[in-house]
């Protein structure tokens, strides 16, 4: 049987071209099941782990269904953390980017202002935490009459986290005739009551076959004493020597020891934690998703948001207290079917929290040796050979899709009476130029930022420099946001 491909599914050029861009061929098995459904407006009720490629499967459906013309928000999607809500909106950009699809995210820690601006603009997609979208809600800051589709995204973190009765209150304020898709990874009664109350006959969806964590992932176990566990630590990264790893404690002051002392050794690292700065914390995201550093020392704040295709190694320097955790952390790594390779940590003590986890991703954990001296010193230089070397990042979607787009800062906005369409018919009439190659347009009061899509960045740059925009003369510059 031949593998299925994105170009079998009906999609618009602009939808294929951006999925083409973003190297994404052969749909996984959670796309296979979703998107023919999700494109033929079903609710949708599915089952499915961390790293199975879900954001795409609810995606690459909505952004194909979505009316340009309309401005007011038609999905909103709903995350359980800020990170992921930063994660899930550049995903929505990504894959409608040459749609011009505009995706706002709204959490908590950020501005309100700051995002009311941005709802103030076309927005196409909202996604964003439950209490700062019952916030906007209440404020009136956004607008929910035109909301054709709903994404609930790891419903079952919403509910360890205290959202559902958030969740409630924003199912009672949306428009009866939407379209709801819930994912999660497990459904406990309380979210199964949600989707029977609030969803109209949906199908069900489940992805079984790889169990709860993902077959393209390899487990051990070391058991190791506490006063050891930084030298095994360093041990095994020279053994393992990945080429970007991810490394798991129990608290922030964890987090903090355990970074301190690799940056001292050497290491190409960083720390994210709840105790950072909100920006700090996207800053350091970022920063890892593009390679600027091997080495993550995080708490489970990062388990959810950080999609990056190429971490082949995670270790749980602390045993989570919670099973579920161990999934999500764990579904770091193996990632896109490649494989990957997960490394726990246990004290003696912490027997029971290991034969939890067991208990609940239905298999043991195979235990391993810590790396002996010999192995130690058989790999250290080729430990410190990569270690003095940038990390390459092979797949950054965002990266690829981005590289032939220059986004252009104009110094005129509403306030000057300015408009999208005045952007689009003056840039337009660049000889060399068409509608096509104009991205999103978003005009704040004071100012605009224009999108320029297909390396024609430069061109427009220079041609506006000179060129009035409805008889009004604005500086323009490359955007540096």
């Amino acid at each position: 049987m031949n593998q299925p491909r994105f170009s079998d599914y009906r999609l618009s050029e602009d939808i294929q071209r951006a999925l083409g861009i973003m190297k994404y061929e052969s749909p996984t098995e959670v796309q296979q099941k979703v998107i023919p459904l999700a494109l033929e407006r079903q609710d949708l009720v599915v089952k499915a782990q961390t790293g199975s490629g879900k954001t795409a499967a609810f995606g690459i459906p909505v952004t194909e269904l979505i009316e340009w013309e309309e401005n007011k928000p038609q999905v909103l999607i709903l995350t359980p953390t800020r990170e992921l809500a930063v994660q899930v909106r550049e995903d929505m950009t990504n894959i409608g980017r040459f749609k011009r699809i505009k995706a706002t995210a709204v959490y908590g820690k950020e501005p309100f202002s700051k995002q009311r601006e941005e709802l103030k603009q076309k927005t196409h997609i909202v996604v964003g935490t439950p209490g700062r979208v019952m916030d906007h809600i209440e404020r009136e800051t956004l607008v929910l009459d035109k909301i054709d589709y709903l994404i609930i995204d790891e419903a079952d973190e919403m509910l360890n986290r205290g959202f559902l009765a958030d969740v409630e209150a924003i199912l009672q304020e949306l428009p009866r005739d939407r379209v709801t898709m819930v994912f999660s990874a497990t459904f406990p009664n309380d979210i199964e009551r949600l989707c029977q109350k609030h969803m109209n006959e949906p199908i069900r969806v489940a992805i079984e076959s790889s169990g709860v964590t993902a077959s393209t992932i390899e487990h051990g176990l070391i058991e190791v004493r506490r006063e050891d566990k930084l030298a095994v630590l360093k041990d095994v990264t020279v053994v393992e020597n990945p080429d970007s790893c991810l490394i798991f404690c129990r608290t922030k002051e964890h987090v903090d020891t355990v970074y301190t002392e690799l940056d001292q050794a050497g290491y190409s690292c960083e720390r994210l934690h709840g105790g950072l700065e909100q920006e700090d914390r996207f800053a350091v995201m970022e920063g890892f998703k593009m390679g600027n550093f091997r080495y993550l020392v995080a708490t489970d704040v990062a388990a959810r948001g950080i999609d990056v295709d190429n971490v082949n190694l995670v270790i749980n320097y602390d045993v989570p207290m919670e099973k579920e955790s161990y999934v999500h952390r764990t579904g770091r790594t193996g990632r896109a079917g490649n494989a990957g390779k997960a490394i726990t940590f246990a004290t003696p003590h912490e027997g029971k929290f290991v034969r939890a986890i067991e208990a609940f991703i239905k298999f043991d954990i195979p235990e391993m040796d810590a790396p002996t001296e010999r192995e130690v010193a058989r790999n250290q230089a080729a430990f410190e050979e990569k270690l003095s070397g940038r990390r390459v990042v092979r797949n950054n979607k965002t990266a690829r899709i981005n590289q032939d787009i220059m986004k252009l800062h104009f110094s005129g906005g509403k306030k000057k009476k300015l408009r999208a369409i005045d952007f689009v018919g003056t840039i337009a009439k660049i000889p060399g130029v068409t509608a096509d190659d104009i991205g999103i347009i978003t005009i704040n009061d004071q100012m605009t930022y224009v999108d320029i899509l297909n390396g024609k960045g430069s061109l427009v740059l220079q041609a506006m420099e000179s060129t009035p925009i409805k008889g009004k003369k604005l500086k323009v510059s490359k955007a540096h946001k």
